[in-house]
């Protein structure tokens, strides 16, 4: 019956959305000083009719104050303008409360083909740079919503913000090239850049953590609807790794999808980094963006942290406009819930972080392009990030910061990391077994993506015989990275096909003490913290889109990227870098035999290899000075 109930809540979560669920800060059943929308608000439902003829459900809050006007704040989503109904209303509506209390007009949409709306939906649709006649895409939709909400809407001031949150932010980054001049701020925040890096796949690695999401996106509907249309396969157990592991290869999770989930086929049939998978990248269109942009993320989000820097890093490089971001110590939406102490795992960081950037930053952003000057003149940071080692914020003019330099460690023998390279030929050896891959925490459950793990304890892991730990002496001085980190390891394989995990973690000392976020079984002193990792699939360390066997026994460079940090290893800390091949079932398994699908892979494929590390193997950091 336990196990019953727990499929059944998961079931219910994913069958209203993604994020506003995980989020809690659109339908939650109440705010916590009894703000009750309806009595600020009033609400209508229209259909706003496109370019081509295909109506999208919108839905509109305006303030019942009608003695002045108003800016309008958007989000599209795919995930439900719920709930329906003029007289039905959110318990909490906008970016943050405070937008909502001082009045904005507050817009939502089912983007197309998506709940309400008509039309057909397509996952990540491309980008049409030259659109002509009725050509559509999501920068064309949004373009007619606002040119007809700021021509029909009552007491609007005639400037759009738009905002969301992971997808809803993929569509707030479309929204900057849509080109409408109303269109004056946005924010995408945990902002989906590329399938093929964020969400489904980690530089070509599948996460098999998304797989039941894939009911989400992949069962087409013929009509708007109200209800789910979709729903998740039955796993029928609570522990997640078993599942997997029975299963076995991929193409055995075929039954649970059939031939009816589009996306489950596309994603098999594209298990490289086609033209399918690029065309559907944003990232590479974000040039003379006009719009300001408050680009927003979590240094801890385990599904959405390519999107983010690399949506900064594009328009920083491609555009003139305002451009500014923003990463604090949350997991995935964090910044929008109203927690009083932000605690991702054990790791407790502070107290009232996102009501500080709710109130101070983002509040201050909209108000300043949508109310104010809009001048660019707006006394917000350029790059305001938290250091998830000092547990501070700090602010920079640019990031990666100016002031950083480059720093590598090397990979030496006797489990050692030091900035001393040596040049004779050592290799560290590990056997990595398909059939007992490495978890990705000690806890794995049944969950969509998970979250706690991205600051997990990894002494589990250094304790394997599959992992390979290397570390520094204990810090005489802290050491702050500020930037990406790029392992450029020198490996060889008995095999044709390996993954290649990378962890950067910081190894806490003998007398840290506990606070009262520690799970019982754990203990701070000497916490294994998980400060950044990242998969890449071997058969694309040379391209995405060309994939290439190893030759077994030739040693090969490797080279993966983990995304941005600020983090200060303080002095008393030790750093340390795992090296594994197998993360499960974060990601898929590896067969370690090449072949030209791994969606379409046998069991006899799976065999176990010998993997090495050559000692020139390195790590660069991005140091601050």
């Amino acid at each position: 019956m336990k196990r019953i109930l727990i499929l059944l809540v998961l079931t219910l979560v994913f069958s209203s959305c993604k994020d506003q669920v995980k989020l809690d800060t659109q339908t939650t059943a109440k705010v916590t000083d009894d703000y009750v929308v309806a009595e600020h608000y009033t609400k209508k439902e229209v259909s706003i009719t496109m370019r081509d003829g295909i109506k999208l459900h919108t839905t509109i809050y305006s303030p019942k104050d009608t003695s002045k006007q108003y800016p309008i704040l958007m989000q599209r989503t795919p995930y439900s303008c719920k709930p329906y109904g003029d007289n039905e209303f959110k318990s909490k509506i906008g970016p943050n409360q405070y937008l909502m209390k001082e009045g904005n007009i507050i817009v939502y949409q089912d983007v197309r083909g998506r709940w309400n709306s008509e039309g057909v939906y397509d996952n990540m649709r491309a980008f049409i740079p030259n659109k002509t006649g009725e050509q559509f895409d999501e920068a064309s939709d949004t373009y007619d919503t606002i040119d007809w909400l700021v021509k029909n809407v009552e007491n609007n001031n005639g400037n759009v913000g738009t905002w969301g949150i992971s997808y809803p932010g993929f569509y707030t980054t479309y929204s900057t090239l849509s080109g409408h001049p109303a269109l004056k701020a946005a924010s995408p925040q945990a902002c989906i850049g590329d399938f093929f890096f964020d969400d489904f796949f980690h530089n070509g690695a599948f996460l098999l953590s998304y797989w039941r999401a894939t009911s989400v996106f992949g069962y087409m509907k013929d009509q708007p609807t109200k209800e789910a249309w979709y729903k998740f396969p039955e796993i029928g157990t609570e522990d997640q790794y078993q599942f997997f592991l029975d299963a076995g290869p991929l193409s055995n999770l075929n039954t649970y999808y059939g031939e009816d989930n589009e996306f489950w086929n596309q994603i098999k049939s594209h298990p490289n980094y086609d033209e399918f998978w690029q065309s559907r990248g944003i990232i590479q269109h974000l040039k003379d963006v006009k719009p300001a942009t408050l680009i927003v993320g979590g240094l801890f989000d385990a599904e959405d942290l390519y999107g983010p820097f690399n949506t900064y890093k594009s328009i920083e490089k491609n555009s003139d406009n305002y451009n500014a971001v923003v990463f604090g110590p949350w997991s995935h939406g964090d910044w929008a819930r109203n927690k009083d102490r932000q605690v991702v795992g054990n790791i407790h960081f502070g107290d009232q972080i996102s009501d500080d950037f709710q109130k101070n930053i983002e509040t201050k952003f909209f108000n300043h392009f949508l109310k104010g000057k809009a001048d660019g003149t707006l006394d917000l940071p350029e790059a305001h990030f938290f250091n998830t080692g000092t547990k501070q914020w700090t602010d920079f003019t640019a990031w990666p910061p100016e002031n950083s330099v480059k720093e590598s460690y090397f990979m030496q023998p006797e489990q050692r990391l030091t900035q001393q390279a040596n040049r004779m030929v050592a290799t560290s050896d590990f056997i990595s077994d398909p059939k007992k891959p490495v978890p990705y925490t000690e806890d794995v459950k049944v969950v969509f993506t998970p979250r706690k793990f991205m600051t997990d304890d990894q002494r589990f892991a250094s304790r394997r015989p599959d992992v390979l730990t290397f570390e520094t002496e204990v810090l005489e001085n802290d050491v702050t990275l500020a930037g990406d980190i790029l392992a450029k390891l020198q490996v060889s394989t008995t095999g044709t096909s390996a993954d290649w995990i990378v962890k950067v973690i910081d190894v806490f000392p003998a007398e840290t003490k506990n606070t009262d976020d520690v799970q019982d079984h754990l203990k701070l002193s000497n916490y294994h913290m998980m400060v950044r990792s990242e998969t890449m699939r071997g058969r694309f360390r040379n391209s995405m889109s060309t994939p290439e066997p190893f030759v077994p026994n030739q040693k090969t460079a490797v080279n993966i990227k983990l995304q941005d940090v600020l983090h200060t290893f303080k002095k008393g800390h030790k750093i340390q870098v795992q090296v594994q091949s197998t993360f499960f079932p974060y990601i898929d398994i590896n067969p370690q035999t090449y072949v030209d699908n791994i969606f379409e892979t046998k069991a006899s494929d799976f065999k176990a290899q010998t993997h090495k590390v050559y000692n020139d193997s390195e790590i660069e950091f991005t140091v601050l000075k």
